[in-house]
């Protein structure tokens, strides 16, 4: 496994180093110049030229793409135009709220999910399981703003169960009392769709030679199920799950934005309306790296729950 685990990190160097290359072209020639950004309206050459020379961009191209490749290695991508404060220390205290947020609801609706998937599978092809597949198709059609506006309407403000928004300082008080309701609400979205992708996963391992022979071997079907098919449709679920957590760190924005809980998504809003290129460039890029090692992991978790499984 040691030889492997060096050998695909040898692989991710030249993956980071081409989404390196695209993120610095986008934003240096897409992006448009940023001197104009932090300069403003009223503005005048010496002015411009003065921030371009500050910011490093007047020099030569591959000096530039120099400077944005040492920011990245050294984690250091200068100070945020809005703010003034350090880049680093702005995704540092953000990650934190969102950690909090997410670690939790990943394991509440993947281990929902998979209940759920595999009752459905037991029922399958009955009225129930038409029935369960008609709700998740409703359920998924709603926009997520609709959730958002009821529950936090009705839960928070009417009810009272809930605070409205806001965020403390103690990580307890965070996650039971101001994360309940958006965990709540996110896992009412997710819960639908991923019922549906858990219960075809079931559906084609119940379909496999081995669970017929199961069955002739006298197995109850719970058994087959809770045992046999889900060990082997863990594998796909474990695929879907970690290369969905990167965009699970940047999609919950809306619930961020929505509960006033300080993010990573919520800070993306926030960096897009400012037009603040480097806090946007530095998450783009560690988003990146974060989905390259969260594949690693899957294919090393892959060989744990099947001893079939062989890392070549």
């Amino acid at each position: 496994m040691f030889s492997y685990l060096i050998r695909r990190l040898w692989q991710m160097i030249p993956t980071i180093l081409g989404v390196l290359l695209l993120v610095f072209f986008l934003f240096n020639w897409v992006g448009g110049d940023p001197a104009y950004v932090l300069a403003g309206k009223i503005s005048n050459p010496e002015q411009i030229a003065n921030i371009r020379h500050q910011l490093g961009i007047d020099e030569p191209v591959y000096v530039q793409l120099w400077i944005f490749l040492k920011q990245t290695i050294c984690f250091d991508f200068g100070n945020s135009w809005s703010t003034g404060e350090s880049v680093s220390s702005i995704l540092l205290s953000r990650l934190g709220p969102s950690l909090t947020l997410l670690i939790p609801l990943t394991f509440l609706e993947t281990g929902l999910a998979i209940a759920l998937g595999l009752a459905v599978a037991y029922v399958r092809g009955s009225l129930t399981d038409r029935m369960i597949m008609i709700v998740c198709t409703v359920g998924m059609s709603v926009s997520i703003l609709v959730y958002i506006i009821v529950f936090q309407y009705l839960l928070a403000y009417k009810l009272g169960w809930f605070p409205v928004q806001g965020w403390g300082e103690n990580w307890v008080q965070d996650l039971f009392k101001y994360s309940s309701l958006p965990i709540l609400i996110l896992l009412v979205v997710s819960i639908a769709p991923n019922l549906r992708l858990y219960r075809t996963f079931m559906l084609d391992e119940i379909g496999q030679d081995y669970v017929r022979t199961a069955r002739a071997k006298g197995l109850s079907e719970k058994r087959i199920l809770w045992v046999h098919v889900l060990r082997n449709a863990t594998i796909p679920i474990i695929t879907y799950v970690m290369s969905n957590l990167p965009s699970l760190l940047i999609g919950a924005f809306l619930v961020e934005r929505f509960f006033s809980i300080p993010g990573i998504g919520r800070e993306i809003i926030l960096a897009v309306e400012r037009s603040d290129f480097p806090v946007i460039k530095a998450i783009t890029v560690y988003v990146a790296i974060a989905t390259m090692f969260f594949n690693l992991l899957a294919d090393l978790l892959y060989q744990k729950i099947d001893p079939r499984v062989r890392l070549r």
